[in-house]
């Protein structure tokens, strides 16, 4: 029988809200600026923050980088909002080191700052950090791959397609989190690369596109056509990997396996594209942080962190048609009616 996984995202009123949002929100503004505007995961964002800013009498403008990896942009967007006067930002950072001084700067001047999905490096350097557990998320996908391929996950040929050379937090957190779900060492938790598993492969960049899961899977089958079990750090980037594949004829020999639970992944796994995905709720996250504004704006108040984590925790949930015995997951059926995009 397939369990599910209770995710934050559906179980917030049992586990109750750290802050409340007054009714109206007049005269308050608030900056949500995203990694880009033509990921579905972004665009469900800001779909988001629009309509619970339109229901709070909250203005909202919106940022995005050119490309994922583009924090020229998002500085720039930071202080776009500092000048505009914004009481306060949402952020979904392409470098989470190197946006630090911009988000300190806006800190001081007063503004509350909430990382979405994404957190920053340190996490404290936001006042709030709205988001996946993303190592949860990885986690869950390792112990699938692994769980499916029984005995054979000991002689894996492992890929992974990661998102961009500045290894940001929600890339280093899926990556570590599916090394330690598959029974791969994991050397620093918080850097990707400094494995010794002979089972990977090697690492290649997709800035979290399909295009760049294309080019990416193509360098690898280069260095081992022997790849059987691909971790990809989103949907589009599996895509991209799949179509790779396919062109080879290996697509049938490969375990896909990623994370977002966006509509069109959701597809993927049940077309059997990709093998199971971490699905997360970016609706949510984007709504909530809000709300966190709001009240901000109204008394000074900040948003708790979920009960024993560092961060509010929005809730993941495992999709997969192929259940594997140990690892809670939901069926695609279900998947779709708690996707987006």
């Amino acid at each position: 029988m397939k369990k599910t996984v209770l995710t934050a995202a559906f179980a917030t009123l049992a586990l109750g809200v750290a802050f409340a949002a007054p009714a109206s929100a007049a005269g308050v503004s608030a900056c949500l600026i995203t990694k880009t505007d033509t990921n579905p995961f972004f665009v469900k964002m800001k779909e988001g923050a629009t309509a619970k800013a339109k229901e709070l009498g909250v203005t909202l403008k919106s940022y995005a980088g050119k490309i994922d990896g583009d924090s020229e942009s998002q500085v720039a967007a930071i202080e776009t909002c500092i000048a505009d006067g914004a009481k306060g930002i949402l952020i979904t950072a392409s470098d989470t080191k190197g946006i630090v001084p911009a988000v300190e700067e806006a800190r001081k001047a007063g503004l509350l700052v909430i990382a979405l999905d994404t957190p920053l490096d340190p996490i404290d350097a936001a006042d709030a950090t709205f988001a996946t557990d993303n190592l949860l998320a990885g986690e869950l996908i390792g112990k699938w791959a692994a769980a499916t391929l029984g005995d054979k996950a000991k002689d894996a040929k492992v890929a992974f397609l990661n998102l961009t050379p500045a290894q940001p937090s929600v890339d280093v957190m899926r990556n570590q989190g599916f090394m330690k779900g598959f029974g791969i060492d994991v050397g620093d938790i918080n850097r990707i690369g400094d494995e010794k598993d002979p089972r990977i492969v090697g690492h290649d960049i997709t800035n979290g596109n399909e295009e760049g899961g294309r080019t990416a899977m193509e360098n690898l089958l280069q260095k081992d056509p022997n790849i059987n079990v691909v971790h990809t750090i989103n949907e589009p980037a599996a895509a991209g990997a799949y179509e790779a594949l396919k062109a080879v004829g290996k697509e049938k020999d490969v375990l896909i396996v990623s994370v977002d639970g966006g509509c069109p992944g959701v597809k993927n796994v049940k077309e059997g594209v990709i093998g199971a995905t971490s699905q997360q709720y970016p609706l949510l996250m984007a709504s909530k942080g809000i709300e966190a504004i709001a009240a901000f704006a109204k008394d000074g108040t900040k948003p708790k962190p979920t009960e024993g984590k560092n961060f509010f925790d929005t809730g993941v949930s495992l999709v997969t048609d192929k259940p594997a015995k140990g690892v809670p997951s939901i069926d695609t059926k279900e998947g779709t009616a708690k996707c987006w995009g």
